[in-house]
């Protein structure tokens, strides 16, 4: 009877998942580092893709992927004595693997957010770290225009101010 039970939900669980609609988008961002992040970065570039179901008229969740760097600042440092020089932070790239969800507050605003992991993707043994991006922007049926807090959190927390534009189809 157990057996029975839970076939019949996963039967249903399916039939419901291939009866939604979705969308597939892709885009690019742009940001401002934050914090000590912006002591040692000097901006935030990505690019985006994601795929969402359509679970009810004004919520649609899925799953998003990237990539994202954060490019290294130079500094000049005086270490006294006439010892000097400049050091460059080096940018720390990440494929961040999230779930994205997105509720429409009316046609044309949105809030939405990802949440997830950033593998690390760059040289060195430095670690990926949880990520968490909140969303308000606008859209029409085509593109998403977006402002977003990035946060990854590792030993430290990688954050920016980020403006986006999306793609949809």
């Amino acid at each position: 009877m157990k057996k029975i039970i839970l076939s019949a939900v996963a039967v249903m669980a399916f039939s419901f998942a291939n009866a939604q609609e979705g969308h597939f988008k892709i885009g690019a961002h742009v940001g401002i580092p934050l914090g000590d992040a912006g002591d040692a970065y000097s901006v935030n570039l990505g690019a985006d893709a994601a795929y969402l179901w359509n679970v009810s008229d004004k919520f649609s969740a899925g799953a998003t992927t990237g990539y994202t760097t954060f490019i290294g600042k130079s500094q000049h440092y005086d270490f006294g004595m006439g010892l000097s020089g400049d050091l460059t932070a080096p940018n720390a790239g990440f494929i961040p693997i999230a779930g994205t969800a997105q509720y429409s507050l009316t046609e044309n605003l949105f809030v939405g957010g990802d949440l997830g992991y950033a593998i690390y993707a760059g040289s060195g043994d430095a670690d990926g770290g949880f990520l968490y991006q909140p969303k308000f922007g606008y859209q029409n049926p085509k593109i998403e225009l977006f402002l977003a807090y990035k946060s990854i959190s590792n030993d430290g927390t990688l954050s920016s101010l980020n403006l986006g534009f999306n793609y949809k189809f």
